[in-house]
């Protein structure tokens, strides 16, 4: 039986859980007041062991923004361009100053995105695997951040251990996975969440039929 004496105790905690506020809505004031129309897609920052993460990333992330209604330039071209200007180096980059790349692509902002996390771990008989990115916005005119967000997402195949052959093909299933896990998916899936997701995603670029009409949900 629940004490009379601790109603006080639980109408507190329940006052407490009550008035727990949602995240903050990002800031786009900054945003509305530059309304980028063309995007460069720069070297990303890779802090995971995958040596070839940046460049599997890459092909993923020009198609979102293009589809968000912003001009983008090609991904691979920027690459080769950056290169040539010495600016291979992929930290030097996103430390440096977002107005010369403004002024060598002539375009309005410059995405910077960071892998954080990309890699399988072997947990018993399944294998989770994670995709953790960073992406950041910056002006291509004033150097300053227009948006930024972060997604997390982790995948982890359900087994069907049925006896003893069930067991044993989990645990093959799960060292494949950890083998050759295909990161695409969950890349992809990061980039729709970050990019189209109302309320924290990036406003309707110029080149798509909203344009202009999503204020409310930004």
């Amino acid at each position: 039986m629940i004490k009379l004496s601790n109603f006080p105790v639980i109408i507190a905690v329940l006052a407490l859980c009550g008035c727990a506020s949602p995240p903050a809505k990002p800031d786009y004031t900054q945003f509305r007041s530059e309304g980028p129309r063309s995007i460069v897609v720069v070297p990303v920052i890779n802090k995971s062991v995958d040596v070839n993460a940046p460049d599997y990333f890459l092909a993923t992330i020009a198609h979102p923004l293009a589809e968000r209604g912003y001009y983008v330039f090609p991904v691979n071209m920027v690459k080769s361009v950056m290169a040539d200007d010495g600016l291979s180096d992929a930290n030097l980059v996103h430390s440096g100053d977002p107005r010369r790349l403004g002024e060598l692509f002539g375009s309005d902002a410059i995405m910077y995105i960071s892998i954080e996390r990309w890699n399988a771990k072997y947990i018993v008989l399944s294998t989770s695997v994670t995709v953790e990115l960073t992406y950041t916005l910056k002006s291509g005119h004033t150097g300053q951040e227009l948006w930024k967000n972060h997604q997390t997402i982790v995948y982890t195949p359900q087994g069907n251990s049925n006896g003893l052959a069930g067991l044993i093909a989990d645990a093959v299933a799960a060292a494949i996975t950890k083998a050759s896990p295909n990161y695409i998916p969950l890349a992809n899936q990061a980039n729709a969440q970050a990019i189209n997701l109302k309320g924290t995603g990036l406003p309707a670029g110029p080149y798509d039929g909203m344009f202009g009409k999503d204020a409310a949900a930004f």
